[in-house]
């Protein structure tokens, strides 16, 4: 088990004679600095300055930060540094467990750990549904230094005996408020009992509410609390815009949205009006990715990856979205449904303005939910712009961006690049060739 006093780890850790900038004047190991910078991160964010020194010295702690204030390495830079000293793991039974509530958020979780672990001979993997079990359990059986998991996935690993956490050393919880509203509680609360009591725990999340609370009390130890900022905090860069539309307007005003340039999120409520809105924008000439929990894992990583890369610019998604997109240069939010409550408007409009970059979130409401928006933002923290508009209108456009969609199906206009592309390769195959 790992010592709480870090002047008794080995030289991994370099104890400076002065106090460094950075990420080495928090106590971080050369190698792992080394590794940031190759990343290109050479500044830590205010969440990671106030906990990682005291993750580092092995406290229990919880942190709250919004979405995008940089969580996931104020946890996984103190959890790496620490496991560097202690050794690889054994089979089946991992030294480190991070519970997310979504299979997204664990791979990008995953993503950001995986090299900087690597620069310590450490291994980081997944343990998440809607993938075989086989290459988990293989890994497992590889050792497997720090395991990222759901709470489902991982209990049926445990179940399967392909896992033990009797020799987890450290334990983290992200987004814990979101895993407590999704009714994950029973089987998180089942899983930390098997990890040992003297354990380190690291609690993250956006909010650190009652719901929370029963985990606390039972798990972790005189913690430290970091918020660095209130619980209803919104960011500084984000604009909030409240557009009252007519019923009938409604898709017309969210298809020019979906039509601006730039990256795009809208968020309704179920699956079936995902599948549907993004249908629909197909028909007047808009390219949307359809995000929500009844794809297959390996659909919704695809979408991911051509949002991410740019070949998509508009995604529609539920909730789960919410808790699982960790990317950049995201300009706008649309709530094109109104979420159930404050916290999940938060979580969705904390998709964009990420890392003090600008973003706008814009709540679409008929005439008869104006009480309920209000109310809404208002228990949020927020205080909109409301502003009533109707499709076309040059208002719209001057909060959103918005345009008119091409009106041209994104199927036949992918069919007639698709001929134009193999015209202009006809055209060139007969060219005669050219003589040097």
């Amino acid at each position: 088990m790992l010592l709480a006093d870090p002047s008794t780890y080995p030289s991994v850790f370099e104890t400076p004679q002065h106090v460094e900038p950075g990420f080495a004047g928090l106590g971080l190991p050369g190698k792992l600095v080394r590794a940031l910078a190759n990343e290109g991160i050479t500044e830590p964010f205010p969440i990671q300055s106030a906990t990682v020194p005291d993750a580092l010295a092995g406290r229990d702690v919880l942190g709250r930060g919004r979405t995008g204030s940089g969580k996931t390495l104020a946890f996984g830079l103190p959890l790496l540094a620490r496991l560097a000293a202690s050794g690889r793991s054994k089979p089946h039974a991992p030294k480190a467990l991070v519970l997310v509530p979504t299979r997204e958020l664990a791979m990008q979780v995953n993503d950001a750990l995986t090299p900087l672990a690597k620069s310590l001979g450490l291994y980081s993997k997944t343990a998440v549904g809607g993938v075989p079990y086989d290459r988990q359990i293989w890994s497992l059986e590889r050792g497997v230094d720090v395991l990222v998991a759901t709470p489902g996935r991982l209990g049926d690993l445990i179940k399967r005996g392909a896992c033990r956490l009797d020799a987890v050393e450290i334990t983290v919880l992200d987004e814990a408020d979101q895993m407590a509203d999704m009714g994950f509680l029973p089987e998180v609360t089942e899983i930390l009992g098997q990890t040992p009591a003297a354990g380190q725990r690291l609690l993250f999340s956006a909010t650190l509410d009652k719901d929370v609370d029963a985990l606390v009390k039972q798990f972790l130890v005189d913690p430290v609390t970091h918020s660095i900022e209130p619980a209803t905090a919104s960011v500084t860069s984000m604009d909030h815009h409240v557009l009252l539309v007519p019923p009938h307007d409604k898709f017309a005003i969210a298809a020019s949205i979906a039509a601006r340039k730039g990256r795009t999120i809208l968020f309704v409520k179920t699956q079936l009006a995902v599948d549907e809105l993004v249908d629909q924008f197909a028909r007047v000439g808009v390219r949307a990715g359809a995000l929500h929990g009844g794809k297959t894992q390996r659909v919704r990583t695809r979408t991911l990856a051509e949002f991410r890369e740019g070949t998509v610019d508009v995604l529609v998604a539920t909730d789960v979205a919410a808790r699982g997109i960790h990317i950049d240069d995201v300009s706008l939010v649309v709530h094109v449904d109104l979420p159930r409550d404050q916290k999940d408007y938060l979580h969705r409009a904390g998709r964009t303005a990420r890392a003090g970059a600008a973003g706008t979130v814009v709540s679409l409401v008929l005439p008869r939910q104006r009480r309920m928006a209000a109310a809404l933002l208002a228990k949020a923290g927020v205080t909109p712009n409301e502003l009533r508009v109707r499709a076309g209108d040059p208002a719209l456009a001057e909060v959103t961006g918005a345009r008119q969609p091409s009106g041209v199906p994104v199927r036949a206009a992918a069919y007639a690049k698709k001929a134009n592309d193999q015209h202009v390769k006809r055209a060139n195959d007969r060219r005669p060739p050219r003589h040097r």
